[in-house]
């Protein structure tokens, strides 16, 4: 029987659109799931409303509130101060106050506005503000990627053949509680010394093998415009220094600080790498969207390490939907880090299992812009080891079997 060309293409017609309403039965409940998973940029009202509250409390302005100074010298660090802005339970009352007497907390006006107090489950919230499980922890280490053990040179920490950081503060616009050097914040806030950053140039300058060099700490962008381009400058001019990167999570907690003057600066020293830390899609916000665009209007490359952690982000829904959220703001999802084991932060630390059914989730299901890579840290300095769910069943001379994204096995001819 001769199947005439028109015959074919209506045959393959009537296959394509099977095939596409199956694709489309399979996002069908991704896109339901996705209109209840709270997202920043849909969620300026409620925010602009609890900018006034908290605005009303510090008798400030519009303008306070825009200067990053303002942020950082009204950051909430006791919970009176927290609960005469928004109503606080007694017994949690009681609770931050202890576990704060042990692990320092401080979170900006700012980062605080993004907070829904009627949710004890909301993510901002479970971010920023101290819980009782903290103390409970008997498991975590102060230290648990040897960064004692990884430091040639004052400020250096050094665990790559060609890549290394400086770290050159320990003050943040908000001290995450997941935070994994959590036992550099103390009780005082504190940049590294002229001399110690100096002695780390230093080493940056008599070892030509380091041509990637990442500026953090605590972090990056709360150093003074002037130290920053200090820095940035004294590297620009190592010849074998290629990469210059900052990590930074004012983006998302303090995105007044990116200023046009910090632009014009940053702009001066490509090819600059910006990596920052959004967890959840409420923290894309309209002012995160800001700052990002006068990074990326400064030639900056702005990429996204998400930590995975458990009742905040450890549903393969809610992180496809940050993602994409983030694509939507120029910035690029580039690495979710499982959860390290820090004390006073077990609580938060999912199954491996977890993040590998995340992975599992994105793969195929969305963009491969908006699929990161799944990292642990080895203990003790031991590095980045990246895992992916296993798509590859079988390998020989003649031919692999594979497991595609949708589950199908199927084999692929490996004969040359």
């Amino acid at each position: 029987m001769v199947i005439h060309s028109s015959d074919r293409e209506q045959e393959l017609r009537k296959h394509s659109l099977e095939r596409a309403d199956e694709l489309k039965q399979q996002i069908k409940p991704y896109l339901e799931k996705s209109k209840v998973i709270p997202a920043g940029l849909d969620l300026n009202d409620f925010y602009e409303a609890q900018k006034e509250r908290i605005l009303q409390y510090f008798n400030a302005t519009q303008d306070d509130w825009d200067d990053w100074h303002w942020q950082m010298r009204n950051r909430i660090t006791d919970v009176d101060t927290l609960s005469a802005i928004f109503p606080i339970p007694e017994d949690r009352k009681a609770e931050i106050a202890k576990t704060g007497n042990i692990f320092r907390w401080a979170v900006s006006p700012y980062y605080l506005s993004l907070m829904d107090f009627n949710n004890p489950k909301d993510p901002i919230f479970l971010q920023g503000i101290p819980m009782g499980l903290e103390l409970e922890d008997d498991k975590g280490e102060s230290d648990p990627m040897g960064e004692a053990m990884t430091s040639p040179a004052p400020c250096i920490t050094r665990r790559y053949p060609d890549r290394l950081i400086i770290n050159v503060t320990n003050i943040c616009g908000m001290y995450c509680r997941h935070c994994q050097r959590r036992r550099n914040i103390g009780e005082t806030d504190q940049h590294s010394s002229k001399e110690d950053l100096s002695a780390a140039l230093d080493y940056v300058r008599a070892n030509p093998e380091i041509r990637d060099v990442l500026i953090t700490g605590g972090d990056a962008l709360l150093l003074s415009d002037s130290t920053l381009e200090w820095l940035l400058s004294e590297l620009q001019n190592i010849p074998h220094v290629e990469i210059k990167r900052l990590g930074t999570r004012t983006p998302v907690t303090l995105p007044m600080r990116v200023t046009s003057n910090l632009s014009d600066i940053l702009a001066k020293y490509a090819p600059l790498y910006l990596n920052t830390q959004f967890n959840h899609s409420k923290e894309v916000t309209l002012e995160a969207k800001k700052a990002v665009d006068k990074l990326v209007s400064a030639g900056v490359i702005v990429g996204n390490q998400a930590v995975l952690l458990k009742g905040v982000n450890t549903d393969p829904d809610v992180m496809k939907k940050m993602n994409h959220e983030l694509l939507k703001i120029r910035v690029r999802p580039y690495y979710i880090f499982h959860a390290k084991k820090v004390k006073g932060t077990s609580h938060f630390i999912p199954t491996i299992q977890e993040g590998l059914d995340i992975m599992e989730g994105l793969r195929g299901f969305t963009s491969g812009l908006a699929i990161p890579t799944y990292i642990i840290n080895a203990p003790k300095g031991g590095g980045k080891t990246p895992l992916l769910p296993e798509y590859l069943v079988s390998l020989d001379e003649d031919k692999a079997v594979l497991r595609t994204w949708e589950g199908k096995i199927v084999e692929y001819d490996t004969d040359s």
